[in-house]
């Protein structure tokens, strides 16, 4: 049997970098957690444990580092932006790099004080390549939402195993993971982001739901609609499931009042919505 080396890349994950920019008492914070991983002429590290072609994983965490110092950090598709092409481009035996960014946000408390946001957090993946190729998918993940009402669910199949009952009002929450690939460059990453996350939210609200699924395409189909420089989304939506409690052995009625918010099981709702004129994704979303 013969056997012979498979895609594969390597990097420092999950550096946490914290940027402070001081103009005069008020200063300014930018919060984020950095992973990098490289792939190019590998295979003699793999199959004999030469390590000349190897930029080291610590090397990699200092370079975010010194680059926060550098060139400070902006919006972070720049931030990574930065960073893969310095790899790719320095390094010869490395041929693409991709850079994911996670940013915290925080909210002011004074001048120089912050309390840390419990909302969302915002996303990106740079991909850069020696080819001079470059894909951004920009995103955000744990942005929790809920409906009181609006939200349906039945005429599902029915098989032995199953226990779930029909509903026309149901609470319908989740916690959605949110990522879209841009169609070219631009310099407006956060403006875009505010625009497509006002989207999502809007069309959340709006649909009168009947499933997860239909809901999921809608927040797609929004966001696509109203902003022209994306041209692809993928989202995935766990069903946070609420049930109503059963107060009758207390005598009491539950008019859809009282719930239980159910931690896990859960189901998880994925899907993607692209434009019919999208170019090809390349490895935007690897």
């Amino acid at each position: 049997m013969s056997v012979k080396l498979g895609p594969n890349r390597y990097g420092k994950a999950e550096t946490r970098l914290v940027r402070v920019v001081r103009d005069g008492p008020v200063h300014h914070i930018k919060d984020l957690n950095v992973s990098t991983s490289l792939s190019g002429d590998m295979e003699a590290v793999h199959l004999t444990g030469d390590n000349a072609a190897v930029l080291p994983t610590d090397s990699q965490k200092n370079t975010v580092y010194a680059f926060a110092a550098k060139h400070g950090v902006g919006q972070i598709e720049e931030f990574a932006l930065v960073l893969a092409r310095h790899f790719v481009e320095t390094q010869p035996t490395i041929h693409h790099a991709r850079v994911e960014i996670d940013e915290y946000a925080w909210n002011r408390g004074g001048p120089h004080s912050f309390v840390r946001d419990g909302g969302e957090v915002r996303t990106c993946v740079v991909h850069h390549d020696r080819d001079g190729r470059t894909t951004v998918v920009s995103g955000l993940k744990d942005l929790v939402l809920l409906n009181t009402t609006g939200s349906e669910f039945h005429g599902y199949i029915v098989d032995p195993y199953t226990t779930l009952r029909p509903t026309t009002d149901r609470v319908l929450a989740t916690a959605v993971e949110a990522r879209w690939r841009h169609t070219g460059n631009t310099d407006a990453y956060d403006k875009s982001y505010e625009q497509v996350r006002s989207h999502l939210l809007e069309a959340f609200a709006d649909t009168h739901s009947l499933s997860l699924q239909q809901t999921l395409y809608a927040m797609g189909e929004r966001a696509l609609t109203a902003c022209g420089e994306i041209c692809e989304i993928r989202l995935a939506m766990p069903n946070k499931h609420h049930f109503l409690v059963d107060l009758s052995p207390f005598g009491l009625d539950n008019d859809n009042e009282v719930y239980y918010a159910a931690d896990r099981p859960y189901g998880l709702i994925e899907g993607g919505v692209l434009r019919e004129d999208a170019p090809d994704a390349g490895f935007a979303w690897e």
